[in-house]
């Protein structure tokens, strides 16, 4: 998340979209949505605009539709990231990507206290490296990758669960040469599932800030939807 595609097309923030509520989980306000009963959870984890973008509660609700509960924190706490490319530098530092990890055990445990057997995490950009440090570890059961940021060759070699890593093909962050460097990493782990794909003709943040008017756009992000949504269902039960 360090040029300008990481900024283009940002969201209209909106408090009250998707058809969960915010609650409270893990000290963190969340925007949580599924049925409560579920065992099976799904912690996403926003990109640098936070967790009222419209489109990734949509998502969320796409996911719990499949029988998860979904849950998204605000791990800004009310400050995400305004779209100035000129203050990105000074958000980036404020909002280190190293916290990550220690902010999303806290929702891990209150999910586990609820009863919940199996966790799947998603990241994207910003949130990509958080997820890719959870699945370092035993805390969740299987992760999703979308145009990550700051994810480096390493952190993929250290990964000890199913992974799926989305990425376009258009991407300074996270660009196809260094996409097949995780496949190569992936595939010699023959012992981790794993699963890499690079989408034509999209740019980094396509699966949250597509243009609803622009129906290729429209269809590349469903399908990376589709992807990650199969991966949960294959790998978090």
């Amino acid at each position: 998340m360090s040029g300008p595609q990481c900024c283009s097309n940002p969201p209209a923030l909106n408090p009250s979209s998707g058809s969960g509520h915010v609650e409270k989980f893990g000290g963190f306000n969340s925007y949580v949505t599924g049925s409560p009963d579920s065992k099976l959870a799904i912690l996403l984890v926003h990109d640098g605009f936070g967790y009222e973008a419209p489109k990734a509660r949509k998502l969320a609700d796409k996911i719990a539709a499949a029988g998860f509960i979904v849950v998204l924190p605000d791990f800004f706490n009310g400050y995400p990231f305004d779209g100035n490319l000129a203050s990105l530098p000074v958000w980036i530092k404020a909002h280190g990507v190293d916290k990550t990890i220690e902010d999303t055990k806290p929702v891990i445990e209150a999910l586990k206290s609820k009863g919940i057997s199996a966790i799947g995490a998603v990241g994207f950009c910003w949130g990509g490296k958080g997820v890719v440090e959870l699945a370092k570890y035993d805390f969740i059961q299987a992760a999703v990758l979308c145009h990550p940021s700051f994810v480096t060759v390493d952190d993929i070699k250290a990964v000890k669960v199913p992974i799926s890593v989305l990425g376009a093909e258009i991407d300074q962050q996270s660009p196809p040469e260094v996409m097949k460097q995780f496949e190569e990493v992936l595939s010699a782990k023959p012992e981790i599932k794993s699963h890499v794909k690079i989408f034509p003709k999209v740019v980094h943040g396509w699966t949250l800030r597509y243009n609803d008017e622009d129906e290729a756009a429209v269809k590349a992000a469903e399908e990376a939807h589709q992807d990650l949504l199969g991966w949960f269902l294959s790998h978090v039960k």
